[in-house]
């Protein structure tokens, strides 16, 4: 019992091990693999290479998965594409399991050792990252090393031997085994690492590792399946087509197992060099059986898989993909897109408080005002999301992406409320009493609203793309917006003095609206601090000079 106990345990280090590398890479490398995938869409052979470097490093082709099917679910890559990319992340993974097969038994307590000096005395930084990715190799060559030591007593037994003896020959069986393992464990890569050391002391016929061998691999596809079950149809043909593959790869090679088999036997004289060698001829021959047929894969996914058109006034998130969490840079690119989705609506919000005052329309109105409970479902969903990706797992400058975003969103709900306000003011103090504004105030109040327009556009890009230029232009948009306010004020006092009437009527509310516009403009201008600040493009603040003037004028009058 106590065997089989340290069997399992070692078994949990593996799978552990692993998962603890790829979350390394990712916090360590996520938006430079983006950046790799993303460059290496526009042919097939480089589509497959950088598959093959990205999922080597990450070790799991799954992740892979995800990520290349986010980018499809957004149109940034082709399907076909995507299923040239994994076919290659299938090839890198199996060669990881080649590296990780040698005996590299003395390697294990240096990595583990440096590792854990490295993360625990700079956590936060790359270098803290760098130890996290040692430590899961270190406990990875240290786990298959306890698998070895579990067995042996095990192999010993003649208990065991009669179990094993008696086991039933069966391939199907075996497939279903591996692919249950794989999706169990969430790593092919453990369960193939598993299979061959379980072969090679005995415990596992070789025919019998075979057969997992294939499951686990259908396993590996499958999980990217169910991750994906509940995405978007565009995110869900990329892992669909790519476990496709593999079941057809599979039933390819069933009928020539044994053959394999002797040959293997022949070549290599160690039983887990055969199960290793032969994961990754396999998963060689998909890359060069298949490769040819993406394109028509890729249209027969996207014929059997149609999208379904939402309808033009789903105002649902859109972009917070839940499977993108696991590699923080892509999350990040997530949650920025869905805030852009939430300053779409805030802006036809704004859009639409003209048309309300000038043709006094109610219905418009409480269309609009409703409007407002989307900025705040969106708004408190992106928080939510946002609060999902670990700080400690971003790097310094996704680190400030992440702040930026929530700042961003912050700005819009608060833009939503007043605007919500200001509509509700409009038709209680106007509408309903009927009241219009003078053809000089409303001319002011349009010009207002044309301004803020104009800056919500260029917030939005601010946002976007980040440019000091557009940043410091946009902030300067304040103090123009600002005088404008108050001239427009002392042009309305001025018409007061001449007894205009309606200019009397609407005194209060064309004063408060002004007002309630500066105060959105300033709520968009406040995009601009984070780009400028990290530039160093910021001047000191105006109470501290005035103080300074101040106090240099108290020593001259002194």
């Amino acid at each position: 019992m106590l065997h089989l106990l340290n069997l399992l345990a070692a078994i949990a280090l593996l799978v552990w091990g692993t998962q603890f590398v790829r979350t390394g890479i990712l916090r360590l490398l996520g938006e430079r693999l983006r950046s790799l995938l993303q460059a290496s869409m526009d042919h097939r052979a480089k589509a497959l290479v950088a598959g093959t470097v990205v999922a080597s490093l990450v070790q799991s082709s799954t992740a892979t998965c995800l990520i290349v099917a986010s980018f499809v679910a957004k149109g940034l890559v082709a399907t076909a594409a995507g299923l040239a990319v994994m076919l290659g992340a299938d090839v890198g993974t199996a060669l990881m399991v080649v590296v990780l097969s040698f005996d590299l038994s003395w390697l294990s307590p240096l990595l583990i050792f440096a590792g854990v000096v490295m993360f625990v005395a700079r956590e936060k930084t790359a270098v803290g990252r760098t130890g996290r990715v040692l430590l899961g190799l270190g406990l990875i060559i240290l786990a298959l090393e306890l698998i070895v030591q579990a067995t042996r007593p095990l192999t010993e037994s003649p208990t065991v031997r009669a179990l094993l003896a008696d086991l039933p020959s069966d391939v199907l069986l075996d497939l279903t085994v591996g692919a249950v393992l794989a999706v169990l464990s969430y790593s092919s890569l453990a369960i193939v690492l598993l299979t061959a050391t379980l072969a090679g002391s005995g415990i596992v016929p070789v025919s019998v590792a075979l057969g997992l061998v294939l499951g686990a691999n259908i396993g590996s596809g499958l999980l990217a399946v169910l991750t994906t079950a509940n995405a978007s149809v565009e995110t869900r043909r990329l892992p669909v087509g790519n476990l496709l593959f593999k079941a057809v790869g599979a039933a390819l090679a069933i009928p020539w197992l044994a053959q394999l088999l002797a040959v293997l036997q022949a070549h290599l004289p160690e039983v887990q060099q055969q199960v290793v060698a032969f994961h990754l001829l396999f998963n060689l021959a998909l890359a060069l059986l298949f490769i040819g047929t993406v394109g028509p894969t890729a249209r027969l996914l996207e014929r059997g898989l149609r999208s379904v058109a939402r309808p033009p006034d789903a105002l649902r998130p859109r972009h917070l993909d839940p499977m993108a969490l696991a590699t923080p840079s892509l999350a990040i690119s997530c949650a920025a897109r869905e805030a852009l989705h939430q300053a779409d609506v805030v802006e036809t919000m704004l859009r639409g408080m003209l048309p309300v005052i000038r043709g006094n329309d109610l219905e418009l109105a409480k269309q609009l005002r409703e409007l407002d409970d989307h900025v705040d479902r969106l708004y408190t969903d992106i928080k939510l999301y946002l609060t999902q990706v670990s700080r400690d797992a971003l790097s310094e400058r996704e680190s400030r992406r992440w702040a930026d975003i929530l700042s961003f969103t912050i700005n819009l709900e608060q833009i939503g409320d007043i605007i919500e306000r200001v509509l509700q003011d409009i038709e209680d103090k106007k509408i309903r009493k009927n009241l219009s504004f003078s053809e000089a105030g409303l001319a002011e109040i349009t010009h207002l609203h044309e301004r803020l327009l104009a800056n919500l556009r260029l917030g939005m890009s601010v946002f976007l793309d980040g440019h000091v230029r557009d940043a410091r232009k946009l902030l300067e948009e304040k103090a123009r917006f600002r005088d404008l306010e108050r001239g427009y004020a002392a042009s309305h006092i001025a018409r007061l003095r001449d007894n205009t009437p309606q200019s009397i009527e609407t005194s209060s509310l064309h004063l408060d609206l002004i007002s309630d516009l500066r105060r959105i403009n300033s709520h968009i201008c406040s995009i601009a601090y984070p780009i400028l600040e990290e530039a160093g493009a910021l001047t000191p603040t105006r109470i501290r000079d005035s103080r300074l003037e101040a106090a240099g004028a108290d020593e001259q009058q002194a």
